[in-house]
């Protein structure tokens, strides 16, 4: 019996231990999310960005997610513009995760952005912004790459993933203007393609992480608004950019697991936090949708993650902070 006293102590001590490692590994946690900003020119953009980004720090979030649009669709696309948004980033005292717009290059052909090569443009954006294994910010966060963990997608830097506690977190490139789905065009139908396949492969890896690590919930983040290109009768007709990598990719994963997913994005300006997603004409409650505002209204959105809770995410509005 004396020698069972010492075993039965290190048990329970060990158990104590365990339950208190949980209840902290399920500590409620604070991200920023925000997106196409700063726009126009910046004399009228940088300062009340500058002001966000000021109130961001102050909430002192784990790390920031910008959804892209850095710029606005009728200003440059120049190095300097990009030298210039690197720098507002270097501004966010924690971790800054970058996922790529349709400002910053699809839409470079135009005249009133440069006349630029919209995939020379890319290219340039990659070279840029993703340190293989880290984010941006002043306290970079480590991230996995897709170039680095998935050779058959080497040139997708821009597609990030990493964990907080027991939530999976991943960036998809996927962007507005149909995902750059242009059929008149077979330079931008190839790269498409080309993207979709690295996306659809980067949702299922992120769905695998989950169930590997056992997390009580995941959080994707990208540019675009999905339903952009929905008919009258279907979502994500076949004329939809979005139609593999969401339609037949995202929703149905989303079906099969049992946790919490929330989809962040921006492209549209409006503020949202709600549930708009279907599967075979039946409401798919397990995804939530969060869209950030934009533009001319500049503020960021405040995301609290508490896994113990049913439905844990909770979001609220963060103004720029008074001079």
């Amino acid at each position: 019996m004396q020698l069972l006293k010492p075993l039965l102590c290190k048990h329970l001590l060990m158990a104590i231990l365990a339950c208190a490692a949980q209840g902290a590994w399920a500590q409620p946690f604070g991200f920023v999310a925000l997106g196409d900003l700063p726009y126009g020119q910046a004399a009228q953009g940088y300062m009340p960005y500058k002001a966000l980004i000021r109130s961001i720090n102050q909430e002192r979030p784990i790390f920031s997610i910008h959804v892209g649009d850095f710029k606005s669709g009728s200003t440059l696309c120049s190095d300097e513009e990009s030298k210039v948004q690197l720098g507002h980033f270097g501004l966010f005292d924690s971790a800054l995760v970058y996922t790529p717009g349709d400002n910053e290059w699809t839409d470079c052909h135009r005249g009133n952005n440069g006349g630029y090569d919209p995939l020379e443009r890319l290219q340039a954006l990659r070279s840029v912004f993703y340190p293989v294994g880290l984010s941006l910010g002043k306290r970079p966060l480590a991230v996995q790459n897709q170039s680095a963990s998935m050779p058959a997608f080497a040139n997708f830097v821009e597609n990030l993933r990493w964990q907080h506690q027991d939530v999976v977190f991943a960036t998809l490139h996927i962007v507005g203007s149909n995902n750059n789905f242009e059929a008149r065009d077979p330079r931008a139908v190839a790269e498409f393609f080309e993207r979709e396949k690295a996306n659809t492969a980067w949702i299922r890896e992120a769905f695998a992480a989950a169930r590997q690590t056992q997390a009580k919930a995941l959080v994707f983040a990208m540019q675009a608004d999905v339903f952009e290109a929905k008919s009258l009768w279907d979502d994500f007709p076949a004329h939809s950019g979005f139609r593999n990598s969401i339609g037949e990719t995202l929703l149905p994963l989303v079906a099969q697991a049992n946790i919490p997913v929330l989809l962040i994005h921006g492209d549209s300006h409006v503020f949202r936090f709600d549930q708009p997603f279907a599967l075979n004409k039946k409401p798919l409650t397990q995804l939530t949708r969060l869209e950030v505002p934009g533009a001319g209204d500049v503020r960021a959105v405040q995301v609290t993650v508490d896994t113990r809770q049913r439905n844990p995410f909770a979001v609220r509005l963060l103004e720029p902070a008074m001079p």
